[in-house]
């Protein structure tokens, strides 16, 4: 796998442009993408998740385009946007992939710059960003979406510094990446930040061009309250494994633990009785948070739901019921706050209900271990019968 010499061409490239419902963009994406690489060999692909017409589109537009369109719908739409876009770079003609959206955001007439940067020879991905020199992220629709979106880019990369530090916009969507330089295979894509995972999952050199944010002409975005939540789970996967999403829900558990008690105690209630009711209340929606964001791959394999929180609930209150009491000692001895008190001893439960969750509650079952042993035996077996021959 050898580097571009600087200033060599490219036999080609392929543009990736996941799509779902998009079907009013896709005949402006094909005649701009066409138009801006009129003297290249580039090739579309459309990865499609649609339930509209937006397959018949593309097939009618692709049978008079001047460049080669391919379709490739997925009936299954695993792992989002990012799956599409890691099935586009496996299916890709070339080897280098140019992502971008389907919504007319990301002006194609960027393309030729962005191969232009690549064939320099020193770069493995080419981020278009809305945050370097003569970038503009004027499309987003708000301050609140802009502000949401740079808060989002300084997050990611404080939590990878090293990584990153040569992209000043890895939320982009836009983006060139030499299909050589890194594995398919070993991305796990989950949503639409999938710049974000090749650059954390890769050892890529970085190069960026300035990008004109442009406004969505139609359709609706798919930027969403559930996405945010998708992204915040994935990036702490990224960075931390499960304990940083347990860490997060224990977190927001925690905060609303103390506001609850807060809460109460100013309403008159004694701050022994606050703290139980605040664990009880807390104890139940941690519960129900975990089970969706942070164990939700390994439900299947453990107890049943009944079983699981039966576990969660009984721990969590006998974790309780001797951390309370040591909040109250706290405050009758060392006369500090009961709120304050209560936030110690969160943080140091804390790591004891992540052991016993992970290893308790959601461990396998014992028919699923067994099965699991009995099947390597049976592996185990056949390879020896197989070496004894």
């Amino acid at each position: 796998m050898g580097d571009m010499s600087a200033g060599e061409a490219i036999p080609g490239a392929t543009v990736i442009i996941p799509t779902f419902n998009e079907r009013d963009n896709i005949a402006a994406l094909v005649s701009r993408v066409s138009a801006a690489t009129s003297d290249r060999s580039v090739e579309i692909l459309f990865v499609d998740d649609s339930s509209d017409d937006t397959p018949d589109v593309i097939r009618r537009i692709a049978a008079d385009a001047p460049v080669p369109v391919r379709l490739l719908h997925r009936d299954k739409p695993v792992g989002g946007l990012g799956g599409a876009v890691v099935e586009g770079i496996s299916a890709a003609a070339y080897d280098v992939c140019i992502v971008m959206d389907g919504d007319l955001q990301h002006p194609p007439e960027l393309l030729p710059e962005m191969i232009d940067r690549f064939e320099d020879g020193d770069a493995d991905v080419v981020v278009a960003s809305r945050y370097v020199g003569g970038g503009d992220s004027g499309g987003l629709a708000g301050a609140v979406r802009v502000g949401v979106s740079r808060g989002a880019t300084l997050l990611t990369k404080a939590m990878f510094p090293i990584r990153l530090s040569g992209a000043s916009d890895p939320m982009t969507g836009y983006f060139l990446v030499d299909r050589r330089r890194i594995d398919p295979a070993a991305l796990r894509p989950n949503g639409f930040k999938i710049l974000l995972e090749i650059l954390v999952r890769s050892d890529v050199r970085i190069a960026e061009v300035p990008m004109e944010f442009g406004e969505r002409l139609h359709g609706q975005s798919k930027a969403s309250f559930v996405q945010g939540m998708q992204f915040l789970k994935h990036l702490a996967r990224l960075r931390f494994g499960k304990m940083s999403l347990f860490a997060i829900i224990g977190g927001v558990g925690a905060l609303a633990n103390l506001v609850i008690m807060w809460a109460l105690t100013h309403l008159g209630v004694e701050y022994v009785w606050a703290a139980i009711i605040a664990a009880e209340v807390t104890i139940i929606g941690n519960f129900i948070l975990q089970e969706r964001y942070v164990f939700n791959d390994m439900r299947g394999d453990a107890s049943g739901i009944g079983v699981r929180f039966a576990q969660s609930f009984t721990f969590n209150n006998v974790e309780a019921a001797v951390r309370i009491p040591v909040l109250a000692l706290m405050v009758e001895t060392w006369h500090i706050s009961s709120i304050l008190a209560a936030a110690i001893t969160l943080i140091a439960a804390f790591f004891v209900r992540f052991l016993f969750h992970s290893l308790v509650v959601y461990a396998p079952r014992r028919s699923v271990r067994m099965g699991r042993k009995a099947e390597a035996r049976r592996v185990r077996l056949e390879a020896e019968t197989a070496a004894a021959e």
